[in-house]
């Protein structure tokens, strides 16, 4: 099986997994690791292109697990980070990553916040390079080991 598609199906897996512990995921942390999570992964590569933005942005609005917060509230935490990330992307990503953090006290709100930087940074078909890397570096921020996520 080629690595893409091993990706595509861990990545329907995962998202499989975020509904059935949708209950379970109600908390602030959870909500503001998920949206520094998601922004990280949407500037990968060190730019946001406002087709990127919008991709990211559906993929939130969409995401069954996400809509146990208010739309315009996750909308409003995701552009913040990604403001964070686009005015600096090294000082950004440092405060990203201490967001992602918050999520660390209770493991099964980490290991949701890794899927779901895997679920975004896959929905476009590609899961590349950079968006591998920063997920890989949210997982050390949360105390996760890499390889428990195939990165």
């Amino acid at each position: 099986m080629a690595l893409w598609d091993r990706f595509k199906e861990s990545a329907a897996t995962m998202q499989t997994q975020l509904v059935a512990r949708k209950n379970d995921l109600k908390s602030g942390a959870f909500r503001d690791a998920s949206m520094a999570m998601c922004a990280l992964v949407a500037a990968a590569d060190g730019t946001v292109d406002p087709s990127e933005r919008r991709r990211v942005a559906q993929l939130i609005a969409g995401n069954e697990v996400l809509q146990n917060f208010d739309a315009m509230d996750l909308q409003r935490r995701f552009e913040d980070n990604l403001g964070r990330l686009t005015a600096d992307y090294d000082f950004g990503k440092v405060s990203v990553l201490q967001e992602i953090a918050k999520a660390k006290k209770k493991p099964a709100e980490a290991r949701a916040v890794i899927q779901i930087g895997i679920v975004i940074g896959g929905a476009d078909g590609d899961f590349d390079k950079d968006e591998q890397a920063v997920v890989r570096e949210a997982c050390f921020a949360l105390g996760l080991p890499p390889h428990e996520f195939d990165l």
